[in-house]
């Protein structure tokens, strides 16, 4: 009901919203992450849906949005963000993985091509990733600089349709 080119633009909108959000210091909980109490799981459950939300509106996987997600719902640090975001968008896309499997639409070349380079990257991501970690703030401020450039990206190339 959106226009695509609408929806991309509010999309890199809302990137660079979260990439700012992110770049504002904020000073540790005394007691690091929060304990998992009602309270906490609560505020987990409604970012969470807000994610949903906000990924079945954009019609993206989530991913980019469940890890500022979980640092701001339990003060998580972003290794662990990170890879707790990577285990739920991956059991969700097994999961459609699957259901589009049996459905006969997987083109099996490109998916393994996809898949090949996907492992390799996650590797090699991965130990940049642990070696940032160790950095204070690095892998924060890469994760911005990818949110910023993909942001930037998406509005200068739907922007030049919308206002042409």
């Amino acid at each position: 009901m959106v226009n695509g080119n609408h929806l991309l633009f509010l999309f890199g909108i809302v990137m660079l919203v979260v990439g700012a959000l992110m770049l504002v210091p904020r000073k540790p909980p005394a007691a690091g992450e929060r304990k998992p109490d009602a309270r906490t799981c609560g505020f987990t459950a409604l970012v969470a849906s807000g994610v949903g939300i906000a990924s079945g509106f954009f019609g993206i996987g989530g991913g980019f949005l469940i890890v500022p997600g979980l640092i701001l719902a339990t003060g998580m640090p972003m290794i662990n963000a990170v890879g707790s975001s990577l285990l739920a968008v991956g059991t969700f896309g097994l999961a459609t993985a699957v259901n589009y499997t049996l459905s006969g639409f997987v083109d099996w070349q490109v998916a393994t091509e996809f898949i090949a380079g996907g492992v390799l990257g996650g590797m090699s991501g991965r130990a940049l990733a642990n070696r940032l970690a160790c950095r204070k703030n690095s892998l924060d401020r890469a994760f911005v600089a990818i949110i910023f450039v993909v942001a930037a990206y998406m509005l200068c190339r739907t922007g030049q349709s919308l206002f042409s």
